[in-house]
C-alpha cells in the first residue's frame, strides 16, 4: 500500500458532516462524533514541562486526574518514560512501577474515564492494560519493541501509532526527508498493513510533532495535516508546549500556552480528532469555540 499526496479528503463538506469514529476496547464500545481531549499525566521526573509531572502518590495523582476530567478530558494518558530528546534511560521495571499503580488508581476511582498507557514497550503496555488502561499510545508504532504489535493484538485495545525515526536519544539527528508529507504518509501506509496482520482493528495515527523533525518541518506537517485523512483514520495532534512553539517565539515551555492554543485550533480546523495536552481547560475552551463554528 503506497500513498501519494493529492487533493486531501478534508473539506468544508467534511466539517458539515463529520465522520463518526467507533472504537472497541476490551468489549467497551467507544463512539466519537466530535474531537476529544487527552490530558497528559507524566509520572516521571524527567518530562520537558515540569508542571505536567505528577508524584507517584495516590492522593495527588487522583486530584490531578479528577481536575483534568472535570475540565473536559475524556482520555488520560499515563506515561512513565520521558520521550524528550536526551532524556534519561528508564528500565522496564521502573517504567512499570511508575505507571501500573497510577492506572489502577485512576481506573478504580473514575471507571468511566478512558486511560491510555504511553509506552513503546510491550510488557509495560500489557501491564498497563491489565491495570485498567483502554488504549496503548506508542511513539514508535512498534519499531522499538518487536513484541508490541502482537501484544496489542492480543489485548484487543485501540492503538495509537506515532511517526518517529530512530529513538528518543537520537531522533533529532534523523531529520532528513526528500519530501516529508508523502514520506510520512507512506510510512503509515506500510505500518498499517503490518499492524493489521496482528489483528489490531482500531488505530489512531499521530504524525509525531517534535519527533525527528526540525522546527520548519513541524509547521509543514501542521499546514498539511488534512492530507493525513487519506489514511481514513482518526488523527491525534500532540502540540502542547512543544519546542516548535517556544523556540519560534523565543520563550520557555511554561510560557507556551498561548501558542499551544493557537496551534490546537489550527489542528482542529485541519481535522484532528484528539488533542493531547497539558492544559485541559484551555484545550476544552478551544474545542467549544471550534464546535460553535462547525457543529
Amino acid at each position: 500500500m503506497v500513498l501519494a499526496t493529492g487533493t486531501a479528503s478534508s473539506s468544508f463538506e467534511d466539517k458539515l458532516f463529520p465522520q463518526k469514529y467507533t472504537l472497541q476496547s476490551k468489549g467497551r464500545l467507544i463512539i466519537w462524533e466530535k474531537p476529544q481531549i487527552m490530558g497528559i499525566l507524566n509520572t516521571t521526573p524527567d518530562s520537558f514541562y515540569d508542571k505536567s509531572r505528577v508524584a507517584l502518590e495516590k492522593d495527588s495523582l487522583l486530584t490531578k486526574a479528577e481536575k483534568m476530567l472535570q475540565e473536559g478530558a475524556t482520555i488520560l494518558d499515563v506515561g512513565g518514560y520521558s520521550s524528550r530528546s536526551g532524556a534519561a534511560e528508564v528500565t522496564e521495571e521502573e517504567e512499570i512501577r511508575r505507571t501500573a499503580d497510577a492506572i489502577s488508581w485512576i481506573s478504580e476511582s473514575f471507571p468511566e474515564a478512558l486511560i491510555s498507557i504511553d509506552t513503546f514497550r510491550a510488557k509495560v503496555a500489557k501491564t498497563g492494560v491489565d491495570a485498567g488502561a483502554h488504549l496503548v499510545n506508542d511513539i514508535s508504532a512498534g519499531s522499538l519493541d518487536e513484541q508490541m504489535l502482537e501484544t496489542v493484538g492480543k489485548l484487543k485495545v485501540p492503538y495509537i501509532a506515532m511517526h518517529m525515526k530512530g529513538n528518543p536519544q537520537n531522533m533529532q539527528k534523523q531529520t532528513e526527508y526528500s519530501d516529508i508529507i508523502p514520506e510520512i504518509l507512506n510510512y503509515f501506509a506500510k505500518k498499517l498493513d503490518f499492524i493489521s496482520e496482528f489483528g489490531i482493528k482500531d488505530v489512531i495515527i499521530d504524525p509525531g510533532f517534535g519527533f525527528a523533525k526540525t522546527l520548519e518541518q513541524n509547521y509543514q506537517i501542521l499546514k498539511n495535516l488534512d492530507y493525513f485523512h487519506l489514511l481514513g483514520l482518526p488523527i491525534l495532534a500532540g502540540l502542547s508546549r512543544k519546542s516548535m512553539i517556544y523556540k519560534l517565539l523565543e520563550i520557555d515551555p511554561k510560557d507556551a500556552l498561548n501558542g499551544t492554543t493557537a496551534l490546537n485550533m489550527v489542528a482542529l480546523l485541519k481535522g484532528a480528532k484528539i488533542l493531547r495536552v497539558h492544559d485541559v481547560k484551555e484545550a476544552k475552551e478551544t474545542l467549544e469555540l471550534y464546535k460553535q463554528l462547525y457543529a
